[in-house]
């Protein structure tokens, strides 16, 4: 085997997809995350703002949370209750803003 066909091997191991997926579905949704608090900004509407931060802790928060307790080299547990808070959290907040009045 070459160094080429191994770095190929190692740019499409699972793992790495895995987390290729994840940080690409961060960036997109805090692009989101952006353009609903640019909303906020233009219109000063609250709801909008808690959208904001609602959509970018689903996406963002959720992909810093498995890497800081990944890169910590913690269990798998600890890894799924961190990721489980902060989806919960962020859900809480788009909720906010979809119920206020």
């Amino acid at each position: 085997m070459t160094a080429a066909s191994l770095a190929l091997g190692d740019l499409f191991a699972p793992a790495t997809v895995a987390w290729a997926s994840r940080a690409l579905t961060a960036a997109v949704g805090l692009f989101v995350a952006a353009l609903a608090y640019r909303g906020f900004r233009r219109n000063d509407a609250p709801k909008m703002r808690a959208l904001a931060v609602g959509i970018g802790l689903l996406t963002g928060g959720v992909f810093l949370a498995v890497a800081v307790a990944s890169l910590a080299g913690a269990d798998a547990g600890v890894v799924l209750l961190a990721r489980g808070l902060v989806t919960v959290a962020g859900l809480c907040a788009v909720l906010y803003a979809l119920l206020r009045g």
